[in-house]
């Protein structure tokens, strides 16, 4: 769980961001793949919230898993189509964040070594895999592992945040997928901490 302020601030930036992933499907549904983009940007939205507030079994944790892994797949062949290098590089982007928020939901219990044993045990319903974490601190390759998404995540909001500023017709979406990055990267540097 993440603590005060960062809770509400987190999740006021979920809450943005799921809004804006839903409003696009409601008032201008998009073609195919780019729906596929939306209710990934949506789903993930609802499960960061879910992860800063609620603990859950791990059927949950890996449900979620699975479903970020489905969509992962779903958002291939976007990456086939894309017509030129800034769609692609978006695309891959998106990959990138659902290869980030896999990588959290997996190894939040190695991430969480050094918190409160209670906190550990308990949050997003790891205890098995808490167990394994070696007592007070995270794993070196967990940490590593860790930054490198950071970084991933970081890179990806400045592209996002660029891309906001040179283009007109898609600015929501783009500040919307900057706003995620910028979110998921900040959720990813303070569980560790």
């Amino acid at each position: 769980m993440v603590d005060p302020p960062w809770d509400l601030l987190l999740t006021v930036a979920f809450v943005l961001t799921g809004t804006a992933g839903i409003w696009i499907l409601v008032v201008c549904p998009p073609s195919g793949g780019e729906t596929v983009l939306h209710v990934n940007h949506a789903a993930m939205s609802a499960a960061m919230i879910l992860m800063i507030w609620v603990i859950v079994s791990d059927i949950a944790v890996w449900a979620q898993v699975a479903l970020f892994a489905v969509l992962t797949l779903a958002l291939l062949p976007a990456l086939r189509g894309a017509s030129d290098r800034t769609r692609r590089a978006d695309v891959v982007g998106h990959l990138a964040l659902n290869a980030a928020m896999i990588w959290m939901l997996a190894a939040m219990p190695l991430l969480m070594a050094g918190a409160h044993a209670s906190d550990v045990q308990g949050h997003a319903g790891h205890g098995s895999a808490a167990a394994i974490a070696p007592a007070g601190h995270p794993p070196g390759w967990a940490i590593a592992v860790n930054s490198g998404f950071v970084v991933v995540c970081a890179a990806g909001m400045l592209w996002w945040l660029v891309r906001a500023t040179a283009v007109r017709e898609h600015r929501l979406p783009a500040i919307g997928h900057g706003l995620m990055a910028a979110g998921m990267g900040t959720m990813l540097f303070l569980i560790p901490a």
